[in-house]
């Protein structure tokens, strides 16, 4: 089991909640992204830095998950990919991808996409509540009880 980051744009309290669930349950924990991270030393917790570039994280992060791991990613595409794969992938916002899911989320931020660069919609998504911070660490805990107890 690892747990995998696309961290470039994942919420500090996010990675603060991982950070905890790394050292509570010796899971692995590893943030992808372009530019250098700070984390709390802990022999769980890596970063990997790639090279600057469009996808460049996703990429990583696509070839070297396996089933069996965990990707936290509010990228659709990545998400995608993953589940693609037989990999699970859990938004920062609590919401986990599916085979059953996937597929229409695409579909909306595609549509989304478009709407965007048509200056139909003029703004992004709503900070991150309270509420959607509990969901994922809601969703974490459960994936994380369920790993454990095989």
């Amino acid at each position: 089991m690892h747990i995998w980051v696309d961290a470039d744009a994942c919420p500090v309290i996010i990675k603060e909640i991982l950070f905890r669930a790394a050292k509570r349950t010796k899971i692995p924990v590893t943030l992808v992204a372009n530019q250098p991270l700070h984390t709390p030393p802990s022999p769980f917790i890596k970063t990997v830095q790639v090279a600057p570039g469009f996808d460049v994280a996703d990429n990583y992060i696509v070839q070297n998950t396996q089933p069996g791991n965990l990707v936290i990613t509010a990228d659709i595409p990545l998400a995608d990919a993953i589940v693609s794969k037989g990999v699970t992938a859990l938004n920062p916002r609590g919401e986990l991808y599916s085979v059953d899911n996937i597929k229409q989320r695409l579909a909306v931020r595609n549509l989304n996409e478009e709407l965007r660069s048509g200056g139909v919609i003029t703004r992004g998504q709503a900070k991150l509540s309270q509420r959607e911070i509990q969901a994922f660490a809601n969703r974490l805990d459960q994936f994380l009880s369920k790993l454990l107890s095989m």
